[in-house]
């Protein structure tokens, strides 16, 4: 017989185990419907794939892993998803999370599943293989606190000894114990898988205690031709916990704030060996659990397998459960449980018992009481703690104190609270004490990335500027290389006086003629009709089966469709009235709005633009676009405040703006010169066009700079944005100085139209200017959509990178995917009405 250790510590009270073994495992009902919380684990929630509406089957993923440390879930049985929403889930606080409802439609219905084949053994898969097998069926620890469990069986260190923890030492829970039972083969089997995915440790060792031979003899057959040990030992609690379990069994401890794979060991339940079992043989996900409905406010006492995300309330109805003799409905135990608050919260992977506790079971505790200063929560701590100096330390809010008395060694089993004369409830104190200090140190690390960022912020600063200035340099050096070779060669010749008249009328040619404005605005009334038969079609689907929020946003809807169409037709109207009116006479009649015209435009702009971004809110499901078209639109919001403002501080009496004729011509005088300026450059050479350039980006950078310095001065909240305008501008001059400097220094001989790489540029752009405007409206958005999908992912790329380094851009460029991600939308959304 192997040797076992004296747990330090540690209570007897009453077991109450009885009540419940007097049955076999029993299976429930279907219930009407079931509450399936994302997160039933330690780690970071799973991934929603699944929509309101969607019909699932048995064992379907309906969230995958969103992370190293996650799980996802499955659905327990074939139905339809009816909800997607915030509810309340067992936690000690009562928080609600989002749960996917599942309506069962009792076909039983399963996915297509298969485990491994029924002809090799899990020995000829490799470790890496079956680890994903477990990931993939949404395994967490069954005994503890949800880990995942393809995470606990990748340990970086060489395991020795794999502990399977068949103790449960709680009071009244028998959950394990009726699974040892009655399935004590298929335990064993998923015990030897993961000794296997672990490397085949020395020591497979069962821990039991002896409160249990009907499981020990249960197992016995199974483990005697196995290097599988079964051990047994005296009972006491909480022998159960995990570096407990590792003292009584091996002698070993857990270094303090360490873990059982630093000293070579891997602690599993009976309950996950029995769960890996299934997925691996059977290719059957983690849908269900042995739970244990007992207490005297129940008239039956028994083990149920339950499907995960069954309301207590169903469970209690089958085991007639009496309210009014309940003092306490517990999930868990009562040494470790908490109470709960709502009847309406689901089971989840780690409900191993739901307590309805009488009042004579339960009494209501007495007041607390001074401390006596006894010294029995001392010996009764099974971590070797001084509860009574942590008591007095979490009352002083002294956390320095706390951590260097090791508060978290502390299991919260429950132990000094049970032997306290005075009745304090002293695992409460260390359960707050802990969230205060958790919390600190989380502000902590914050403030301190948000120094580490000002610091290297600062630093980068210092660099750009440097980079600046030595880029202002070789500009003045270009430029000035560039004039003394300019001198050296000599002027071109101009072109003769018609080339302005002629490179008008080439501009001309190049605008869509009303033909084409008339198609493309007819292209666009066809797709608001379309998109307002398809609203109003939702809008009568809702009203029968939405609700009255959903109603009101499909009316929205409706209503936001139905002023596109109608802002179409009036474009069309527009057009019709206005053919024949030259550009000229456009801009006057915007110049000759009067203030009070041009804010009403303005704030009717506005209005529309906000419609139709909360609905992209309302009919989005991605969480991080949401948050982009939420941002977008409070800024849209701001606009219309501020118009609406700046129309109530009209006068009634305000006159409308005079033109006069000389601002007239100014203006037709100013719009002839652009175009004229537009159309001549396409004729010169490519190296006039590059001097023209760079003549124009030097004037366009002073008139930067002095807005810049004009908004410094202001400390205005377009500093930024006119810092990077300038940095823009300023790189495009070096460019063009560059290219210059290329086109002067080619020898004579090349022709300037094909010789150099600027010429060569030009022509591929005006070439696909060209393509473009020969293209449709619907081949435009197409290349648009693809373009930003390369884009977006290329920015994903860059963001995790960034993440990856602790970059201090990971907040800007989780901004720009934001952006082009909404883009994006409205670009598939433009090309989806192609093809309603």
């Amino acid at each position: 017989m192997r040797k076992v250790w004296d747990l330090i510590g540690g209570v007897h009270p009453p077991e109450n185990k009885h009540q419940s073994v007097q049955l076999p495992i029993d299976v429930l009902p279907l219930p009407e419907k079931l509450v399936i919380p994302l997160n039933q684990h330690i780690g970071a929630p799973a991934k929603l794939l699944v929509a309101n509406g969607d019909r699932v089957l048995k064992g379907q993923e309906l969230a995958e892993p969103s992370g190293l440390v996650s799980v996802g879930v499955h659905a327990p049985t074939s139905g339809t998803i009816s909800d997607i929403s915030e509810y309340p889930i067992p936690h000690p606080s009562g928080m609600a999370a989002r749960c996917i409802t599942l309506i069962p439609d009792g076909k039983e219905q399963w996915i297509d599943h298969v485990g491994i084949d029924a002809t090799y053994s899990f020995q000829d898969y490799s470790p890496a293989k079956l680890l994903e097998m477990i990931r993939h069926a949404g395994i967490a620890g069954l005994g503890g606190a949800g880990f995942p469990s393809a995470v606990k069986l990748s340990p970086r260190k060489t395991i020795t000894t794999l502990i399977i923890n068949g103790s449960e030492c709680e009071p009244y829970i028998t959950a394990d114990d009726m699974l040892m039972r009655e399935r004590a083969e298929a335990i064993v089997e998923g015990i030897q898988i993961l000794s296997y995915i672990l490397g085949g440790p020395e020591e497979v060792l069962i821990g039991i205690e002896d409160n249990k031979p009907e499981a020990h003899a249960a197992l016995e057959p199974f483990v005697r031709d196995t290097h599988i040990q079964l051990v047994s030992f005296p009972t006491r609690y909480p022998s159960g916990g995990e570096k407990q379990l590792i003292q009584i069994l091996t002698g070993r401890e857990v270094p303090s704030g360490g873990l059982p794979a630093d000293i070579g060991i891997v602690c599993q339940n009976v309950g996950t060996a029995f769960a890996v079992q299934k997925a691996i043989h059977f290719g059957e996900p983690l849908i269900s659990r042995i739970t244990t409905v007992t207490g005297r406010a129940c008239s039956t006492n028994r083990n149920y397998e339950v499907l995960i995300g069954t309301p207590i309330t169903h469970l209690l109805a089958h085991n007639g459960f009496d309210e009014n003799n309940c003092s306490r409905l517990i999930m868990g135990g009562p040494m470790m449980g908490f109470t709960l608050t709502d009847l309406d919260i689901p089971v989840i992977k780690t409900t191993n018992c739901i307590l309805a506790a009488s009042w004579e079971e339960a009494p209501t505790p007495p007041p607390a009481q001074p401390c006596i200063r006894c010294g029995m929560c001392a010996e009764a701590c099974p971590a070797s703690l001084l509860p009574q100096q942590l008591f007095w330390y979490a009352q002083s809010h002294n956390h320095e104190r706390l951590e260097a008395h090791n508060l978290f060694d502390c299991i919260e089993c429950g132990a000094c609270s049970y032997v306290c004369p005075s009745n304090i409830p002293l695992v409460q104190y260390y359960r707050a004490s802990k969230g205060e200090i958790r919390k600190q140190a989380q502000e902590k690390i914050k403030s301190d990335r948000a120094r580490a960022r000002f610091e290297f912020q600062k630093a980068r600063k210092e660099q750009e500027e440097m980079a600046k200035a030595a880029k202002r340099e070789a500009r003045k050096q270009a430029a000035e290389q560039a004039k003394t070779l300019s001198a050296g060669r000599g002027n071109k010749p101009q072109k003769n006086a018609d080339m302005v008249k002629t490179a008008m009328a080439r501009a001309a040619e190049h605008q869509a003629s009303p033909a084409e404005q008339q198609a493309r605005l007819e292209r666009g009334i066809v797709r608001a009709e379309s998109h307002l038969h398809t609203v109003e079609k939702r809008l009568e689907t809702i009203r029968k089966e939405g609700t009255e929020q959903q109603q009101e946003q499909a009316l929205a809807a409706v209503e936001d469709a139905r002023r596109r169409l109608e802002d179409a037709r009036s474009k069309r109207a527009q057009l019709n009235n206005t053919a024949g009116t030259s550009d000229t006479d456009k801009v006057m009649e915007r110049l000759q709005a009067s203030p009070r015209d041009t804010l009403e435009k303005k704030i009717a702009s506005c209005k529309e633009r906000i419609a139709v971004t909360r609905q992209k809110i309302v009919d989005s499901d991605d969480e991080t676009l949401k948050a982009a078209l939420t941002s977008g639109l409070e800024k849209q919001q701001a606009k219309l405040a501020d118009a609406q403002q700046a129309l109530a501080a009209l006068p009634d009496n305000t006159p409308d703006t005079p033109v006069n004729q000389e601002t007239t011509d100014a203006a037709a005088n100013a719009i002839a010169r652009a175009q004229a300026r537009a159309a001549a450059t396409r004729d010169l050479p490519a190296e006039e066009q590059l001097r023209q350039t760079v003549v124009a980006l030097e004037g366009r950078i002073e008139k930067a700079k002095a807005k810049l310095d004009e908004a410094r001065a202001g400390e205005s909240e377009y500093v930024n944005a006119l810092q990077a305008g300038l940095e823009k501008l300023q790189n495009k001059l070096l460019d063009a100085q560059q290219q210059l400097n290329t086109v002067t220094t080619q020898p004579s001989t090349v022709d300037d139209d094909t010789g150099d790489a600027a010429s060569s540029a030009i022509a591929r752009a005006q070439a696909r200017v060209a393509e473009l405007a020969s293209m449709s409206e619907e081949d435009k958005l197409r290349e648009t959509v693809a373009s930003l999908k390369s884009r977006l992912e290329k920015a994903r790329i860059k963001l995790r990178e960034a993440e990856a380094e602790r970059s201090e851009h990971v907040d800007s460029l989780r901004t720009a995917v934001e952006k082009l991600q909404v883009r994006l939308t409205e670009a598939e959304q433009q090309l989806a009405e192609y093809h309603p």
